[in-house]
């Protein structure tokens, strides 16, 4: 018989195949009730914080726009759970169809997840995602792969 944090684990990778799904989707009512409501982000994407689920929202559907197919991928999760808390850790690479027809692989990210437990459901309080950069130039590094 599986422990609590056996089963809460379970329900934490459940969480973040149905964010792959909404992305996969587009569908930002999906993505809504995967996220605390005071969800903060540090996205790739300027600002460097999205403060609110509103604000979150709003990051995915400007991503959502450049995309007539988009694709999510996640490599590596590692997750560590607790009583009302758990994070995770894993390689996202978002992929797909531009809306001028260009396919593009996309590059490979490194994303943090927070999760909060909150009336008996896990949900993401914060998330960060970013790329190394290289020191000499301040530049990104979008190339590697994991």
């Amino acid at each position: 018989m599986p422990t609590q944090r056996e089963e809460d684990e379970a329900k934490i990778r459940q969480h973040i195949d149905k964010i792959v799904e909404g992305i996969r989707t587009k569908d930002l009512e999906v993505l809504k009730r995967l996220y605390a409501t005071d969800v903060v982000s540090f996205d790739v994407e300027p600002p460097l914080q999205h403060v609110g689920i509103a604000a979150k929202l709003k990051n995915w559907a400007k991503v959502f726009t450049f995309f007539q197919d988009v694709n999510y991928e996640v490599r590596d999760l590692t997750i560590t759970v607790g009583d009302d808390v758990a994070f995770g850790h894993a390689f996202g690479r978002l992929s797909g169809t531009l809306k001028n027809g260009t396919a593009t692989s996309g590059m490979w990210v490194r994303g943090t997840f927070c999760f909060r437990k909150l009336d008996g459901d896990w949900l993401i309080a914060h998330d960060q995602v970013s790329v190394p950069f290289d020191v000499a130039s301040g530049k990104g590094v979008a190339d590697l792969e994991p």
